[in-house]
């Protein structure tokens, strides 16, 4: 059985993520729970699985989709509310691609996660990169300069929002 990286303190709470950033077309695959930002998709790594194999069960699980995991972009040290504790967070962002066309390739069409044991609906949308150019509200927002201009290695980024 596996079991998220993911440890509920009494004063914080510690999250190790991964995120995959899947572009085509001048357009970028993201989620977004009902009614809420946009985010990388991606999930909580499971003990003993490595980050690619997350990714590769992410992708999966919510998209129902098969991916090949390419370089490692960024690294960010991501500190947010989670309910009413801190949360620190670290997340490796890699490029992905799909192994076949079998996602709707425009607009947008819905999945769900589970998070906590909780269905949580989503939306996955593809969103052209000159909205995220214009201020598109994406989380996080220090990633996106990276996305839009990428680096030829990693990058690490510090996002604060508590």
């Amino acid at each position: 059985m596996e079991r998220d990286i993911l440890f509920k303190m009494d004063d914080m709470v510690f999250s190790y993520r991964v995120g995959g950033i899947l572009i085509q077309n001048d357009k970028i695959l993201l989620q977004r729970p009902k009614n809420d930002d946009y985010s990388i998709i991606g999930g909580h790594v499971a003990g003993l699985e490595t980050s690619a194999e997350t990714l590769k069960r992410e992708f999966e699980e919510e998209l129902h989709t098969n991916i090949k995991v390419g370089k490692l972009l960024a690294v960010g040290e991501i500190f947010f509310p989670w309910g009413k504790r801190p949360c620190h967070q670290i997340c490796f962002y890699y490029s992905v691609e799909l192994l076949k066309p079998d996602i709707p390739m425009e607009g947008i069409f819905s999945g769900y996660d589970d998070l906590d044991q909780e269905r949580i609906d989503l939306d996955f949308c593809w969103v052209p990169l000159e909205q995220l150019k214009n201020g598109a509200k994406v989380y996080p927002m220090e990633l996106i300069p990276h996305i839009l201009q990428p680096s030829n290695g990693c990058v690490h980024f510090i996002s604060k929002q508590i």
